[in-house]
């Protein structure tokens, strides 16, 4: 169990199931009523803390520097969603839904709560009633009982749900002696992450295509050649008999052109990426506290007839 010196060391620590994974950052931890003990831690989870999950603390524990629950990421980002008051307190109904929903004895709850930790009872019935509301601590900055843990504030306050009037009194007399309220207002932090925004690829593919090419091509023709009888000549000329029918046969030659082809390289193509930043407007809702004063003021006659005139500034 998370103790109430330990609480400097859990807010905005990481958070991580029995399994290793991140669920998010511990933003506030929520106390008991009646036993003052670290009851809830709120966990910020999404792309930019933007939703917020209730998680048990009870069963908690602090492994080196970050904070370790026995519940999965997916229960705890499931979990309900409940509202907290202005004061930063968890109503009864609230923190009943949170224990349905881990499968907590709500009736051990009660049990637990009404002892405190040397096994006393803690308050009789009536004075804080069931297990009480939680109080919120941390970077809510409320004001109440300040603690110091490693040089760290650890505000813790009493929540509202198991208050009695007498409470109620010694925390306004308190803030009259203090005369000043912490204004606290919620900042917006917007960051980036890396994600895939598509895929591209090369595919290679054949293509067919007509190509022309003109090459030089010869060929052979017949042509009579006449010769006159000369005596370089005439010895062929009266070999054969003097009047006769012959024939002569000659081959004709010519070329065509043959085609082949071969493959060769003529280019290398890859692909590169390369960073283009743009600048893209974010829009969020944040918190702001206001403070106003109001002011009583009586006059002679009024006094006399018990009557009042408010004001506020």
């Amino acid at each position: 169990m998370i103790t109430r010196e330990e609480i400097a060391n859990v807010l905005d620590q990481p958070v991580y199931d029995g399994d290793g994974n991140k669920i998010g950052d511990a933003k506030h931890v929520f106390f008991d009523d009646m036993t003052g003990r670290p009851e809830w831690v709120s966990v910020k989870t999404g792309m930019f803390g933007s939703a917020e999950s209730f998680v048990p603390i009870r069963d908690a524990a602090l492994v080196q520097d970050h904070l370790e629950v026995p519940y999965g990421k997916d229960q705890v980002k499931g979990a309900p969603s409940v509202d907290v008051d202005a004061g930063g307190h968890l109503s009864e109904t609230e923190e009943h839904r949170l224990y349905d929903y881990y499968g907590i004895n709500w009736d051990s709850v009660l049990s637990e709560a009404e002892r405190t930790d040397d096994g006393r009872w803690a308050a009789g019935p009536g004075t804080a009633g069931a297990a009480g509301a939680a109080g919120a601590a941390g970077a809510a900055g409320m004001a109440g009982r300040t603690g110091e843990t490693g040089g760290k504030d650890v505000r813790a306050a009493a929540g509202t749900g198991g208050m009695t009037g007498r409470q109620g009194a010694m925390e306004r007399e308190g803030m009259r002696g203090d005369e000043a309220m912490t204004r606290s207002e919620e900042q917006m932090h917007v960051g980036v992450e890396r994600h895939e925004s598509g895929r591209a690829r090369l595919r290679k593919y054949v293509v067919t295509e007509e190509v022309q090419q003109t090459v030089p091509v010869t060929h052979e023709e017949v042509r009579v050649v006449r010769e006159p009888i000369t005596d370089a000549n005439r010895d062929e000329a009266l070999a054969g008999p003097e009047i006769s029918e012959a024939e002569h046969e000659v081959t004709l030659h010519a070329e065509r052109p043959v085609v082949e082809t071969e493959t060769v390289p003529v280019e290398r193509v890859r692909m590169t990426t390369e960073e283009l930043t743009e600048n893209e407007t974010v829009r969020g809702q944040v918190r702001k506290e206001r403070i106003e004063a109001e002011t009583e003021s009586f006059t002679e006659d009024e006094t006399g007839r018990g009557g009042e005139r408010r004001g506020r500034e």
